[in-house]
């Protein structure tokens, strides 16, 4: 199977060349990588430009954004220029991050999973953090109904049903959400492992969680999904402005009349889909306990 992939670089000097090589090294080959490098100031173009002059399936693409690390609009924004110079020949796209090591076999065995399994929309494995100690520990094992934003493979037939990524915070759900309603499946493989070299940043930007609120209220998620949302995220962060902020985003939205990144029927689909796990969550913790 052929596969393109796309992947958004911004001062990634420290991680990029593990990145790039391990890419380099996968058993499936890809038809083309394209990495952009996004207003970087430090030492990334270099990098990129010494693995272009050493293979061909590297491309350089330079983009000029902000300078801001808030999620979502600015990576994405990168993604789509890189996929406006590739065309249509590809069984399946990649959007990866510049600060990952992957398995070997990593594309082998995504190219087999859509190959035998047609229903399948949106793949991928497992990211593994390193700990205190060195030891390299699995991210969010409770969560494997999601494939993380850092790794996410898409067959051609799903992306193209999704209409391609939102340029927006909280783009990394409401493509699987939307995958759903197009009838497609989400997959994850335990057995693919991937390193995250540089963990999630814990420091608190209330910027992006006003962004946060109001990602739910285009994806259509209503004041009390997105509340409930807002509280687990306050919990799991154990920061009860998380809520607040959300909420106070997501306010904002829908004050300003902020459009929806998805049409009406794709958003009373989404809620029956959202509130439907959370009664599942719901009776499996309390039939467990």
């Amino acid at each position: 199977m052929d596969y393109y992939i796309i992947i958004p670089a911004h001062n990634e000097e420290s991680f990029l060349a593990d990145t790039l090589n391990s890419v380099q090294r996968q058993s499936l080959p890809p038809k083309k990588v394209v990495v952009v490098n996004d207003n970087s100031t430090d030492g990334t173009e270099s990098i990129i430009d010494d693995f272009v002059k050493g293979s061909p399936i590297f491309e350089k693409l330079n983009s000029i954004s902000s300078t801001d690390h808030l999620p979502g609009r600015k990576v994405i924004n990168a993604f789509n220029k890189a996929l406006e110079t590739l065309d249509e020949t590809y069984d399946f796209l990649v959007k990866l991050d510049a600060d990952i090591i992957l398995p070997k076999t990593y594309f082998e065995s995504i190219a087999e999973i859509f190959k035998t399994q047609p229903e399948v929309g949106i793949a991928g494995g497992f990211a593994y953090e390193r700990d205190s100690n060195g030891v390299w520990k699995l991210n969010h094992p409770m969560n494997k109904d999601h494939v993380r934003g850092a790794f996410k493979a898409y067959s051609k037939a799903c992306f193209i049903a999704i209409n391609g990524l939102r340029n927006a915070i909280g783009w990394d759900t409401v493509d699987e959400l939307l995958a759903q309603y197009h009838g497609f499946k989400i997959f994850t493989e335990e057995t693919l492992k991937v390193k995250h070299l540089r963990p999630t940043g814990k420091a608190y930007n209330k910027k992006a969680r006003l962004l946060q609120g109001e990602a739910m209220y285009t994806m259509g998620y209503g004041i009390l999904l997105s509340g409930i949302a807002s509280m687990k995220m306050a919990l799991k962060q154990q920061n009860a402005n998380v809520f607040f902020h959300n909420l106070r985003g997501f306010y904002n939205a829908k004050k300003n009349k902020t459009p929806y990144l998805i049409s009406e029927k794709e958003a009373k689909f989404i809620r029956r889909l959202r509130w439907k796990n959370v009664r599942n969550k719901f009776l499996l913790t309390h039939l467990s306990g």
